[in-house]
């Protein structure tokens, strides 16, 4: 029971960032903890090393695509840093998302923070 409280306060209490995707949308991501972080059929999760994005998705994408299989596990071995964002509900909404988020960067007053 308390493991899963402290996963709670983890996922409710990340610092959140401001990034832009390759369409210009910005996109507010809950940094989490690296080391403790959990993939959720819900959520979509970002793996980075520093302001490069080198995998986006969440369980779905584990699942059912090889490729990003592979992807995450050499963005594991190599990210410093782990993103949270909500999953648009519709296919084709969240497919776009993950695409859009693929070649984001952190906004410019993120950066300067």
């Amino acid at each position: 029971m308390v493991a899963n409280y402290s996963k709670v306060v983890l996922h409710n209490f990340g610092r959140q960032t401001h990034w832009q995707g390759r369409s210009g949308r910005a996109y507010d991501l809950l940094s989490e903890n690296l080391d403790q972080f959990a993939l959720v059929d819900t959520d979509l999760t970002l793996l980075a090393k520093g302001s490069h994005i080198l995998w986006v998705g969440s369980t779905h994408e584990l699942v059912n695509d090889p490729l990003s299989r592979t992807r995450f596990r050499l963005a594991l071995d190599c990210a410093d840093r782990v993103f949270r964002l909500s999953t648009p509900g519709a296919p084709a909404e969240r497919l776009a998302t993950i695409w859009d988020l693929e070649g984001a960067a952190p906004l410019a007053e993120a950066q300067a923070a």
